[in-house]
């Protein structure tokens, strides 16, 4: 796809009559990154820079529509494939261990998510990387869109990815689904123990064809399964932990209630700033002040 959208711009160069250093000076790089480009050689090109190429080629968004398969190829060949089984499959049963499952996370949370380990080296990778994760978000608005089950551990509900605010935020998201009628989301509760998924999170995915595909990720790794009696141990394994968790209202009820904490939470002061406005208050006229352990009122002679 790099070669592809390389020989996509020197077509696109050659017949606007620029030479490789006018183009990199309309899209403000040096020359020799467009040869990198135009060869496939050298680092991938980023959003922004594919954006820039598309506008001073006048190419009506060619380039920024390849760009998301160049960006993929930076990925191993399970994840790929993976992808692009997502984006051709018509059902989605999927249980998260850890985090909100991609299709249902709020910008912010991604953004959250995201930041974690040292897989990005720049912001501008961190913001093409929510960049492309709220893009795949649009299928589930479109015509064909995936039914889309979702089976959420509660560790998932109760861990502040991001901070209270953003989680209070995420949680109203999930509870936005109630009103999708191809989205169902259920809770697995804590007391229901130990299942077969401990640690990890499984993917089952049901293709246009009728076939299904398996994928299963841990912290650092996944596994892409497309065998047919292995994929079909895995759906009974995603169907047992489904039959496991709440029904759907009372998940939303969970949901609600862990959201209501957040927001709690987010609205109580720190010990800090309690402490500065009981001072605050402590001097101002007319207050409740405490002297000799005894409470009074100032202009009022405390009693013999």
């Amino acid at each position: 796809m790099a070669a592809l959208f390389g020989a996509r711009v020197r077509r696109l160069r050659t017949a606007a009559g620029l030479t490789q250093a006018e183009l990199g000076a309309r899209t403000h790089v040096v020359s020799t990154r467009i040869t990198q480009i135009e060869r496939a050689s050298g680092a991938k090109p980023t959003l922004e820079l594919a954006r820039a190429l598309d506008a001073a080629l006048g190419a009506d968004d060619l380039l920024v529509e390849l760009w998301p398969y160049v960006y993929r190829e930076a990925f191993p060949d399970w994840s790929r494939k993976f992808i692009a089984c997502a984006e051709r499959a018509v059902s989605v049963r999927e249980y998260a261990a850890h985090v909100v499952p991609g299709l249902l996370q709020t910008e912010a949370y991604a953004r959250a998510v995201l930041k974690v380990g040292r897989t990005l080296g720049s912001e501008e990778q961190l913001e093409e990387r929510v960049g492309v994760r709220m893009g795949r978000q649009k299928r589930l608005g479109r015509p064909g869109r995936p039914e889309l089950w979702v089976v959420l551990d509660e560790a998932v509900l109760r861990r502040p990815v991001g901070g209270k605010p953003v989680m209070h935020e995420q949680l109203a998201r999930l509870l936005g689904t109630a009103s999708e009628p191809h989205i169902t989301v259920q809770v697995l509760p804590f007391d229901q123990g130990e299942h077969e998924v401990m640690g990890g999170s499984l993917t089952v995915l049901g293709m246009p064809d009728g076939s299904e595909v398996a994928y299963t990720e841990g912290a650092h790794f996944g596994q892409l399964v497309e065998d047919p009696d292995e994929v079909r141990s895995f759906a009974l394994t995603y169907d047992r932990l489904r039959a496991a968790a709440l029904p759907p209202l009372m998940s939303l009820d969970m949901i609600r209630s862990v959201m209501e904490g957040y927001n709690r939470a987010a609205k109580v002061p720190s010990r800090s700033e309690r402490r500065r406005v009981a001072q605050e208050q402590s001097q101002q006229p007319g207050r409740w002040q405490l002297r000799g352990g005894r409470r009074r009122v100032p202009g009022r002679r405390p009693r013999p």
